[in-house]
């Protein structure tokens, strides 16, 4: 146990700021707290409760991890999809943006340029992109598997069925993301089009924790419509199926959505989201994502102050950085690209971690 609370009755006699304090307390014994207790944590914080709650998430993860931070070389080899999520840039009815896909040999020479460079974890991430059938795929993480034994192999790659998850493990990958965005019905409905559902894509993320994939989700923070109910229900629902990764990340809008003229999520917000995760599942692996450094140049440093000790660098071909665009003002080149990891590891330096060449695998 990392930290204790003694009683409900202290919370009548301690300044609100401290009721917030003991909230996170709570949080910390029980790895749970009741939907409204999260909406009141989420609303009422300020930033004592902020700075209270990622040094705990710190505390947390040194505990675990020490003080290293793992880094995952990030392949993004398709930007097709069949998709027409609202808030995602390469979505299907997007027409002003230019279409690529890697083939095997690309993949295996990005894998390979990251292997010189330390990276032992590949993330293939792409759009749900019917050219990849299931034995392109599997082709695929058999390369890498045979190529890069010492590797762990992530997929990102969306919705597929269960005998589809089944056949990538059996090939060779090891890991699966899969954002669930919002665990709010009504809220999802919002953000996608009628054929997607939030049953589906969470009856996907069973199958994957089934199967044996150390499985990963997230969400959007400050996405069209939330509220802190819904980010409530997000926290309830990572409790509810314990992954083994969580990403999360600010909503930042795409030109070409219908969401163009939307407000960004807030780095205030998400990093105090990325110390509840922390607090909430001590051992999950928690990216600071690309767009926490997009919306803040420090971005990644302040994540891994908030709790997290994952960065995912790119991997990709410089040629196609810029198409594999979710949204505006990606950082795609500089400290961003694979190449300039000893940048990164100098950012990580700055304030009190390391980079380590290791697979990262989840600490249950």
């Amino acid at each position: 146990m990392f930290g204790s609370f003694n009683s409900d009755a202290e919370f009548g006699r301690r300044e609100p700021g401290m009721k917030m304090q003991s909230l996170l307390e709570l949080l910390e014994r029980d790895g749970i707290l009741p939907e409204e207790a999260f909406v009141e944590l989420l609303s009422g914080r300020s930033k004592e409760d902020e700075a209270y709650a990622a040094k705990r998430a710190r505390e947390i993860g040194d505990c675990i991890y020490g003080k290293q931070i793992y880094i995952r070389g990030l392949i993004e080899f398709t930007n097709y999809c069949k998709n027409n999520c609202y808030y995602c840039g390469i979505q299907r009815e997007n027409s002003h943006i230019q279409r690529y896909r890697l083939g095997k040999e690309e993949i295996l020479l990005c894998c390979e340029e990251g292997y010189k460079l330390g990276f032992r974890t590949f993330v293939l991430q792409g759009g749900e992109d019917p050219y990849y059938t299931d034995e392109k795929m599997i082709d695929i993480i058999k390369a890498i598997r045979n190529n890069f034994p010492d590797c762990a192999i992530t997929l990102s790659i969306g919705e597929k069925s269960y005998d589809s998850y089944q056949r990538f493990y059996e090939a060779g990958a090891d890991r699966y993301l899969l954002r669930h965005e919002t665990a709010d019905v009504a809220h999802y409905q919002r953000l996608h089009p009628k054929e997607m559902s939030l049953e589906h894509r969470m009856d996907c993320l069973r199958q994957l924790k089934e199967i044996g994939f150390q499985t990963g989700c997230g969400f959007m923070v400050g996405s069209p419509f939330q509220t802190n109910k819904e980010l409530a229900k997000d926290l309830l629902f990572i409790h509810s199926l314990h992954p083994e990764m969580v990403g999360i990340g600010p909503f930042i809008p795409h030109k070409e959505t219908r969401f163009a003229k939307e407000k960004q999520g807030t780095l205030e917000q998400t990093l105090f989201l990325l110390s509840l995760i922390r607090i909430m599942e001590k051992n999950v692996l928690l990216p600071a994502t690309t767009a926490l450094a997009t919306i803040d140049p420090r971005g990644r440093e302040k994540g891994i102050l908030a709790g997290a000790n994952v960065v995912m660098p790119n991997l990709s071909p410089k040629a196609v950085r810029e198409k594999y665009a979710l949204y505006d003002g990606k950082v795609c080149t500089g400290e961003e690209a694979a190449e300039c990891r000893f940048c990164l590891e100098n950012r990580v330096r700055s304030v009190g971690y390391e980079v380590v060449v290791d697979r990262g695998d989840y600490k249950g």
